[in-house]
């Protein structure tokens, strides 16, 4: 995929810098899989002695494990070393429009636990006793010692959820009461973990950009098509936030609709319009939230949104490209896979209908962390923040 990331920052032998290197190895060996010390002392510009004593130190916290050795060289075998999926543990809460989700991941991103609620409209009480007892839940499952490795929990959730009352048809008393509520203070409530806190589409784009596919890709757009739209940003290998935490915020981006009329990319391109189309049908739209692996049985209503949807994307990756040369253009969301794919190679074909006189096109992927993007990423919120290098949006709000 395109070129190659930048270069990771540099260690230094300088004393007093052990969390520094630290974060360096395990950025490395998070992007590359495994590596052998020699390859992490080259890597880093590190000595070998000040390599081998960081490689040892996190070996001994756990953080990493030894692999096979590398035999048929001249000289010693090579070891090379990984991440300890157990090393730690980290809770990720999504609250959505329509759902809210617990995930527990490991430290290389598998899924440990997944526990969900789907609800019509988003009230904030039933969320908080939801995850009240889904944390409770989920780590009375652990053994102490994982409990005692977990590092925190971040949230991903909607800006400014109040102002979607007409949208999503819930009351508006109970929508507002979103306006003054602290996230982040309700759920610190709840558990002795750090928490963290961001918006869901970013924290989408991160979990893409910590656990994808992506280490060639230095910088992307990112698309999550979910009840809403949205999206972020990832320049020169790092998470792009903006000023207020909401950069990407593609939804909001002008594009025409059906009619030709200028429209919202969120009007035209979210499952929330396909969702429409399938009411006026007489059918049932709640397998499109409760059953995102399968749609079930759907025809001419779901051409006709991938195609509207499409365009309408197209657009949107035409003009972000140009305001940044991005590489790559990724599409992921709550959706079965042959419908993502579908949506990727419509993409593809409505890009080539644009004058691009100026612009060099990005290379047009499907995303690769999937459904639960949102959830991963909120858990990958404290685990950049504790594990990693340069992943400055990542982090926990005092």
């Amino acid at each position: 995929m395109g070129g190659t990331r930048p270069p990771l920052h540099h260690g230094t032998n300088q004393s007093g810098m052990r969390e520094h290197n630290e974060r360096v190895v395990l950025s490395l060996l998070r992007q590359h899989g495994s590596l052998a010390k020699t390859a992490i002392a080259r890597m880093t510009g590190l000595s070998a002695q000040t390599s081998s004593i960081i490689m040892r130190m996190l070996e001994a916290d756990e953080l990493l494990t030894r692999e096979e050795p590398l035999r048929g060289r001249i000289g010693q075998p090579l070891i090379p070393m990984s991440l300890n999926p157990e090393g730690a543990f980290f809770l990720g809460l999504k609250i959505g429009r329509r759902s809210a989700h617990l995930v527990l991941i490991d430290f290389v991103g598998n899924i440990r636990s997944l526990l969900h609620i789907s609800y019509d409209y988003p009230a904030p009480e039933p969320i908080f006793a939801f995850a009240e007892k889904a944390i409770d839940d989920m780590t009375k499952g652990l053994t102490e010692r994982q409990r005692d490795r977990i590092a925190g929990i971040g949230i991903a959730a909607p800006f400014e959820l109040w102002k979607w009352a007409d949208t999503l048809g819930g009351p508006q008393e109970v929508m507002d009461q979103w306006r003054d509520c602290d996230i982040r203070a309700r759920i610190e409530a709840l558990c002795p973990y750090p928490v963290y806190l961001q918006n869901d589409m970013t924290a989408a784009c991160g979990a893409e950009l910590v656990f994808g596919k992506t280490k060639d890709i230095s910088d992307f757009v990112y698309f999550y098509i979910g009840s809403f739209i949205g999206g972020g940003i990832v320049i020169s290998g790092n998470l792009y936030p903006g000023r207020s935490g909401n950069a990407g915020a593609l939804g909001s981006m002008p594009v025409p609709g059906p009619d030709g009329a200028p429209r919202q990319l969120i009007d035209v391109a979210s499952i929330t319009a396909l969702e429409k189309v399938v009411a006026s049908l007489g059918r049932d739209p709640s397998p499109l939230w409760a059953s995102p692996e399968d749609w079930g049985p759907m025809g001419g209503e779901l051409d006709a949104w991938i195609n509207q949807a499409s365009k309408a994307i197209a657009q949107a990756v035409v003009a972000a490209s140009s305001v940044v040369d991005f590489e790559a253009a990724i599409i992921d969301g709550w959706m079965p896979a042959d419908v993502r794919a579908r949506i990727v190679a419509a993409v593809r074909l409505h890009v080539g209908t644009f004058d691009l006189e100026g612009l060099q096109l990005p290379a047009i992927f499907e995303g690769t962390v999937g459904i639960h993007a949102r959830a991963i990423g909120a858990a990958s919120l404290p685990l950049a923040d504790r594990f990693l290098i340069g992943q400055k949006i990542y982090r926990k709000v005092d």
